[in-house]
């Protein structure tokens, strides 16, 4: 359990309180990280110290440096406060040099509580937190698993509105399953990704030619082992990662729990997705399966679901953009014909469809792509077209988004594209002025 504490400092009503006990074992290891990272910098120069060590100066080393570390975990813990106020989260660490981080709940993005392995051996976890205008990611770490999702509630309760002596009893909103993908799925979509094949198939094929240019054992090995090596850790790395992965709905958003060693439990905060990604591996179509990207603005939680049947992920994404309409093929417009000599072949991937409340834009013939940004989320509108493209009467059309990511609908016709420029910078400003406040548990 966290301690609490009342410092001079402390404004009134903000209760100060102390990071698990257990938080000084994971920060012991700076002191024991650096000369790690000093030994691997100059190893030669260790190599040469190393040979001159004696068993005693080597116990007398340990008996400095252990000590050292478990000080500084220490100390740095015992600095290191937060507290909640009605309208911010204040941290204050620091050993040497004080920083007090004061992050406004009406900036915060998105809460997430997450577990590594030993984390979850000791039954703490951290607490992440995604806020407007940062880059890096704030968190707490570590607090009792309990008390990190109670913090997580009383802070979405603070910032959905309620009063402070209410927010402590508002608790974790309830939630509903609606997806969880079975693990033989996971594996099987896995192994139907393109990316691992190609993996494969150059660590047969590479392997193969240098063994027949230079007749070298070692030369193979060493091409062959990297390559084989990083298709079996990429495949691997996201079942380990994307397993048991579960989808459920809340008051305070789509909540997301996935992970076999380190378990994560994330959320996707209401009304602030700005485009949803529908991905559509060549050899998933048979199945029906399409795997759900997001993009979050100031967030970093980017996939809603690994894999899942279409009519399954389209009902996701109704949630996730009320109102929407997905469209299919049949309601995709393609590029004019005349895309073929501007892009070969791969023209017919292009598709286009202004329905539902959405800017819709396919790509991809192989893998295809189809990204949906509410008129509502629209930042700007561009019209591009190169000398190539004007020739051919072809334009694109590029909608940019809050999350700081564009989507492009390509190879239209050049009269098309100027209509549409016009039409959708009306939606986007129609869209934002009947939009509805992003609050959360709104």
């Amino acid at each position: 359990m966290s301690q609490e504490i009342r410092p001079e400092s402390a404004p009134a009503g903000a209760q100060e309180r102390r990071l698990h006990p257990v938080t000084p074992l994971r920060r012991a290891w700076a002191p024991i990280a650096v000369v790690i990272g000093w030994a691997v910098h100059d190893p030669d120069q260790v190599q040469r110290h190393a040979t001159r060590l004696t068993t005693t100066t080597l116990v007398a080393g340990l008996a400095v440096l252990l000590p050292a570390a478990a000080l500084y975990g220490f100390l740095t813990w015992w600095v290191t406060r937060f507290a909640v106020t009605e309208t911010e989260l204040r941290i204050r660490t620091g050993l040497l040099f004080r920083r007090t981080a004061h992050i406004r709940l009406e900036r915060i993005q998105a809460i997430d509580v997450t577990q590594p392995m030993l984390a979850r051996l000791l039954g703490v976890a951290k607490l992440k937190l995604d806020v407007i205008g940062t880059e890096d990611r704030d968190e707490l770490a570590y607090l009792s698993l309990g008390e990190a999702r109670a913090l997580r509630a009383e802070l979405l309760a603070l910032a959905a509105g309620f009063a402070p002596e209410e927010a402590h009893e508002v608790g974790e909103a309830p939630s509903r399953e609606l997806v969880r993908v079975p693990p033989r799925v996971l594996a099987l979509s896995l192994l139907l990704t393109g990316a691992t094949w190609a993996m494969l198939i150059a660590a047969t094929v590479v392997p193969t030619v240098l063994w027949w240019a230079t007749d070298n054992l070692w030369t193979v090995a060493a091409s062959s082992l990297p390559l084989l090596g990083a298709a079996v850790a990429s495949s691997v790395g996201r079942f380990v990662g994307e397993y048991d992965w579960t989808l459920a709905e809340s008051p305070d958003g789509l909540r997301i729990d996935h992970g076999l060693l380190d378990r994560a439990h994330e959320t996707v905060p209401p009304g602030r997705v700005q485009a949803v990604r529908l991905v559509e591996p060549l050899l998933w179509r048979r199945l029906g399966w399409v795997r759900v990207e997001l993009d979050v603005a100031g967030s970093s939680n980017s996939l809603l679901l690994p894999v899942a049947p279409r009519e399954i992920a389209v009902s996701v994404v109704s949630r996730v953009l009320p109102g929407a309409i997905v469209p299919g093929p049949a309601h995709l417009t393609p590029p004019p014909p005349r895309a073929a000599r501007r892009l070969p072949v791969w023209w017919r991937g292009h598709g286009l469809a202004v329905v539902g409340g959405v800017f819709a834009a396919r790509h991809g013939l192989l893998k295809r792509t189809l990204s949906l940004v509410p008129h509502a989320k629209v930042q700007s509108v561009r019209l591009t077209q190169g000398p190539w493209r004007r020739a051919l009467r072809l334009a694109d059309v590029h909608v940019d988004t809050g999350a700081n990511t564009t989507v492009s609908a390509r190879l239209r016709d050049a009269a098309e594209a100027a209509d549409l420029l016009h039409t959708q910078a009306e939606r986007s400003r129609t869209g934002r002025r009947d939009a509805l406040p992003d609050r959360w548990m709104a």
